[in-house]
């Protein structure tokens, strides 16, 4: 029996909302393995298929490698993506942006939202500041370390 994507989807979200920290599951060729705060991998035994790497779905923090990089006068700091996903700059499509160019952010509140694997996952900004400039379109594919925003600490 193969696992469906919709299968994957409710484990991933069932995972993340345990208590576990790790969990591994191998069902016909797949075999998927969850550790939280962790890159997840999930691999087919399959000679021709590639294994795929994602981060378990989670409300995003920074790491050491994506916390802001200070940029030109030691205030302004560039906002980093902490995965590879595509950046949406509202909750649903026509909806209100959740921050535009001026305004404060506290530190907390939603920035974005980064889709990685049909996973909406919540983009909190980790200090309070002000928007700067948005350095990348709604709906835009973003890499690991990508700026998107470029703010001034309060």
């Amino acid at each position: 029996m193969e696992l469906q994507i919709n299968e994957i989807e409710s484990l991933m979200k069932s995972f993340d909302e345990s208590s576990l920290s790790k969990l591994s599951l191998k069902s016909g060729k797949i075999e998927l393995s969850f550790e939280k705060n962790t890159i997840v991998e999930a691999q087919t035994v399959v000679q021709t298929a590639p294994a795929v790497q994602t981060q378990a779905p989670t409300q995003i923090s920074p790491t050491p490698e994506s916390t802001p990089a200070e940029v030109s006068n030691g205030n302004t700091i560039e906002l980093t993506s902490p995965m590879v996903g595509t950046f949406y700059s509202s909750p649903a499509p026509g909806a209100k942006s959740f921050v535009k160019v001026g305004d404060k952010v506290s530190k907390g509140q939603t920035i974005g939202i980064l889709e990685a694997m049909k996973i909406m996952n919540e983009w909190d900004s980790e200090m309070s500041c002000q928007i700067v400039k948005i350095l990348v379109e709604d709906g835009q594919a973003v890499e690991y370390g990508t700026p998107i925003f470029l703010v001034e600490k309060i």
